[in-house]
């Protein structure tokens, strides 16, 4: 069995050869990512461009990593959404095509059930019930895990997710775009206590997040010392929000798996990258006595890695789509 994997739902352009579901054969990803920076954020017809200019490069490469031809393939599986619509349909174009023309079958898929597929992409063994977490740039979500066929949405973000929320206040500092990364390696230097930002952590009945107000809190505390002609403390401000932030990550989760008696915890995303928040999540398993399965090196970002071994797991199950299908910017799981 050899499942293609196509992921073009965002800024990168990936192409994956799966044997199985947890053995990888080849897995390209280009990033256009250098093209948004100057912008401070990703630009959808940038990204788009991108994806058509490279995708029958990063497809050839695939194939030669992998030692396989197209004639090979049994199965053709692509992200169907959540993501940008022009550069999600760049990928199910090719997909379609090559289902086509190879008579094989085709098999959409939701960019955040890879996610956390990704973290089954390990030599462990996965124990449910289970509790999935997303933390990238445009998701923040807490997941019901019977099996990795079977998912339930259980909470997400109201307003920013939490990538997006590095992103603003990286913006605020003037440290660039991506957030994430710049504000983890000014936060090493500084004193995560220093200032009290606030968390919002809503009702006690929910499990969704909110990240706005925080970012509006460090907003306000900027401009104040600028006014008065104060020196910013950056990394102070960048360990103290990201703090505030992994606090109420890690507040809804807990309570999640201990409401759901979960035996193991996925983590999927780009923000899961983090070593702090991954200490933090580590520390919060071994405290409730679970699992915690991260992404393989590499295989946190987005990645097709994820969408050809979940496409091998939907092929074993004959679970196919038809040629209907089409991109879903807001696509739910």
């Amino acid at each position: 069995m050899l499942v293609l994997g196509i992921e073009t739902s965002c800024d990168e352009t990936s192409i994956a050869i799966a044997s199985g579901e947890r053995q990888i054969l080849s897995n390209i990803v280009v990033s256009s990512l250098h093209l948004h920076k100057r912008y401070g954020g990703i630009v959808p017809e940038i990204a788009c461009r991108h994806h058509t200019e490279l995708i029958n490069f990063v497809l050839d490469k695939a194939l030669k990593r992998a030692k396989t031809s197209l004639n090979d393939i049994d199965a053709i599986s692509v992200t169907q959404g959540p993501g940008l619509i022009g550069a999600l349909l760049v990928g199910i174009s090719l997909a379609k095509a090559l289902s086509y023309s190879l008579k094989i079958p085709i098999i959409p898929l939701n960019h955040l059930h890879g996610h956390l597929y990704a973290a089954t992409i390990n030599e462990r063994e996965v124990k449910f019930p289970s509790i999935g977490l997303i933390v990238s740039g445009g998701h923040t979500s807490l997941v019901d895990i019977k099996d990795i066929g079977n998912l339930k949405l259980l909470g997400q973000t109201r307003d920013d997710a939490c990538g997006e929320a590095f992103d603003k206040v990286a913006k605020i500092l003037g440290l660039g775009f991506p957030g994430g990364p710049i504000i983890e390696k000014q936060a090493k230097g500084g004193n995560c206590e220093k200032i009290e930002f606030p968390r919002s952590y809503l009702s006690k009945d929910t499990l969704d997040f909110s990240f706005s107000g925080i970012k509006t809190a460090v907003l306000y505390f900027v401009e104040s010392l600028k006014r008065k002609g104060q020196r910013l403390p950056v990394a102070d401000i960048c360990a103290s929000f990201q703090k505030a932030v992994f606090d109420m990550l890690l507040n809804k989760t807990r309570a999640c798996c201990q409401n759901r008696g979960a035996k193991s915890l996925l983590i999927g995303g780009g923000v899961s990258a983090n070593r702090s928040l991954r200490k933090r999540l580590e520390d919060l398993s071994s405290d409730l006595g679970i699992d915690i399965l991260f992404p393989p090196k590499g295989m946190s970002l987005d990645n097709a890695a994820m969408i050809a071994g979940l496409g091998c797991y939907m092929y074993k199950r004959e679970k196919f789509g038809d040629y209907s299908f089409t991109a879903q910017a807001n696509l739910n799981l």
